[in-house]
């Protein structure tokens, strides 16, 4: 089955998704302020661009959208429509995923990942206590 928009409309409604500052991010963000850590965001010259930096922990954080990295928690579900387009474009964002914790790892660097789910109001204190507490361990 094909694309139920035009190539231009498509276009225009993927330009709109943000690839940096979405509302997920912010939430880690914040909640990690508040526990006292600094931190660099969007770093271009790491292996991609993680959303958060911790250099004090050397510790990466990407926080991942549960479509676009296919997290296997029940929100994500394949698109009905232009199938072999979606497979390959989500597929792909999985393998680079891999192959950046690979290169991030292999620099001495710990990578964590919280997923848009994880985030949810009824789980997220927890989820997030447990991040810190991840970041917190690295120091020593």
């Amino acid at each position: 089955m094909s694309d139920n928009h035009s190539k231009e409309v498509r276009s225009m409604n993927m330009s709109h998704i943000r690839s940096t500052n979405s509302k997920p991010e912010e939430i880690v963000r914040k909640y990690l302020f508040a526990c006292g850590l600094r931190y660099r965001k969007n770093v271009r010259t790491l292996p991609g661009c993680p959303d958060i930096v911790l250099p004090k922990y050397k510790t990466i954080i990407f926080v991942n959208g549960c479509f676009w990295h296919h997290h296997d928690c029940g929100r994500f579900v394949w698109p009905s429509t232009n199938k072999e387009y979606w497979y390959k474009k989500i597929n792909k964002n999985v393998e680079r995923d891999k192959k950046n914790f690979q290169l991030l790892k292999h620099q001495g660097w710990n990578v964590l990942v919280i997923w848009e789910c994880q985030l949810k109001k009824s789980v997220a204190e927890s989820n997030l206590s447990s991040l810190y507490n991840d970041i917190i361990a690295q120091q020593h």
